[in-house]
């Protein structure tokens, strides 16, 4: 076992049992939903399936970042009990989380000068984050140290790709994203708005492509663009979708007959409840490492 912990917040958006077996504890965002606050812990307290199907039915849930209070919960029993911390936060370009975070880490390092206690923003979201996160896993679990680790990620972070499309546009017109027009006009020209993440961790509008079988090939075709190794890419890719697995598999089926030496199947997971929040159902995201995101 490492003598440090590796962590990070459920805004990674992988299954729960990932989490478990690598040893990575998770601190919780949480959203409310009818007047109930419930925490995102990856589909334990509510299914991924009840969620987008009271979302489709009319529901707004609204998220709330993790507060210096929980991070201090969170981080001092581990340090306290003497092993260091590097923590992989959600990215700063959509949530104030970060802040809180470094807020804590400023109390606890004055509380615990011996310990070291690494933040790192990750400048990601999603599967995405998570892949981030299960990279370092597997260097902490290679035998690098938490030095080596906290450099890594700081160094190839913007290295990873975000690529997001939406099939449906319904939850961004109720939450007021866009206009009532501009979602029947796009929805009665079938436009799949593509979307990636920028350098600053911010969901950036790039293409606003007509038809799923459309969107479905530019996605991919971005990733041949900006892929490491082009279609020889050898690295790991994750999809995750917000209740559209059909949507998400034919991506991944694309993925795997376009890059034959990827370093195994395209792992499909759900977008999680706090993302959900905010893009409803009918999303799909890949993720896979690239060149440097730099706009």
């Amino acid at each position: 076992m490492s003598d440090y912990v590796l962590s990070c917040c459920s805004t990674a958006d992988l299954p729960v049992d990932f989490f478990k077996t690598r040893n990575i504890p998770f601190v919780c965002f949480h959203y409310t939903m009818d007047g109930v606050e419930y925490p995102d812990d990856l589909g334990q307290t509510m299914s991924f399936e009840e969620f987008y199907s009271r979302v489709a039915a009319g529901a707004l849930p609204t998220t709330s970042q993790v507060t210096v209070g929980a991070f201090v919960d969170f981080f001092e029993p581990i340090l306290a009990s003497g092993r260091d911390v590097v923590h992989i936060s959600f990215s700063s370009g959509l949530s104030g989380t970060y802040n809180s975070a470094v807020i804590a880490h400023e109390q606890l390092t004055a509380k615990y000068p011996d310990r070291k206690f690494f933040l790192i923003d990750s400048l990601g979201a999603s599967s995405g984050y998570g892949l981030l996160v299960d990279m370092a896993a597997d260097m902490r679990d290679g035998g690098a140290s938490i030095d080596e680790v906290r450099a890594w990620v700081d160094d190839n972070k913007l290295n990873l790709h975000h690529w997001f499309f939406s099939t449906d546009l319904s939850h961004y017109k109720r939450g007021g994203r866009i206009s009532a027009t501009s979602a029947a006009v796009g929805g009665l020209l079938g436009i799949c708005p593509l979307m990636n993440m920028n350098h600053e961790g911010k969901l950036i509008p790039r293409q606003k492509i007509r038809g799923k079988k459309h969107v479905i090939e530019a996605i991919v075709k971005k990733m041949q663009e900006h892929a490491q190794q082009g279609s020889d890419y050898a690295g790991k890719c994750y999809i995750s979708h917000s209740a559209c697995y059909e949507d998400a598999r034919l991506v991944a089926d694309l993925v795997e007959d376009t890059f034959p030496k990827l370093d195994g199947k395209v792992l499909i997971n759900s977008v999680g409840t706090v993302i959900g929040s905010h893009t409803g159902p009918g999303t799909v995201a890949l993720f896979f490492m690239g060149d440097r995101r730099t706009k």
